[in-house]
C-alpha cells in the first residue's frame, strides 16, 4: 500500500480545521492554504474564489479518506452556505476537493449518510469540487493555533460518535 496520500478539505477558517486534524491518528502532516479559486499564488489578502483549505497528508494504512470525511463533518457546520462561525464569504465554504472518481463517490456517499442522520438541522451544502492546485498559505498562518493557543477558532468536535 502507498505510504501516504493527500486530501483537501475546506470548512471555514483553516486554523481550526488544521488544529483538530493534526491530532488525528494516521495524519502525517497538515498545511493550510487556498484552493478552488481564480488566481495563481493567492494570498490571505487576495484569494478570489479560493477556499481556505487544509492539505492533509495521511497514512492510508492507519486512516481512510472516508474516516477523514467523517471527522470533517463532525467538526464544522456543513449546513451553512459560505459561513462558519463569525466568518462569512465563499472563502469559508464547506467543500471537498476530490482528486479522482473514487474520492468523489466516497464523498457523495458520506454526504448522504450525514444528511440522512438528521444530526444537523438543515440540508448539507458541502460542495464537491475537482481538485486543481493547492497554494500554501503564508508562514504566519501555518500551525497558527500551536503558536497562538488562544487564537480564534470556530471549530470543535460537535459529535463524538461517528457518522459512518
Amino acid at each position: 500500500m502507498e505510504k501516504s496520500k493527500k486530501a483537501y478539505l475546506a470548512g471555514g477558517c483553516f486554523w481550526g480545521m488544521e488544529d483538530l486534524f493534526r491530532k488525528r491518528h494516521g495524519i502525517l502532516d497538515t498545511e493550510v492554504g487556498y484552493t478552488g479559486g481564480e488566481n495563481e499564488h493567492p494570498t490571505y489578502k487576495y484569494h478570489p474564489g479560493h477556499a481556505e483549505a487544509i492539505e492533509l497528508t495521511y497514512n492510508p494504512e492507519q486512516t481512510s479518506f472516508r474516516e477523514l470525511l467523517d471527522y470533517f463533518f463532525r467538526i464544522h457546520n456543513p449546513t451553512t452556505i459560505d459561513q462558519q462561525g463569525n466568518d462569512r464569504g465563499s472563502s469559508y465554504r464547506s467543500a471537498i476537493f476530490f482528486q479522482n472518481e473514487d474520492e468523489k463517490r466516497e464523498a457523495e456517499e458520506v454526504i448522504r449518510i450525514v444528511e440522512d442522520s438528521n444530526k444537523w438541522q438543515g440540508k448539507v451544502v458541502t460542495t464537491l469540487e475537482p481538485f486543481t492546485v493547492f497554494w500554501p498559505a503564508e508562514p504566519e498562518h501555518q500551525d497558527y493555533l500551536v503558536r497562538i493557543p488562544n487564537g480564534y477558532t470556530c471549530h470543535f468536535e460537535r459529535f463524538q460518535e461517528s457518522f459512518v
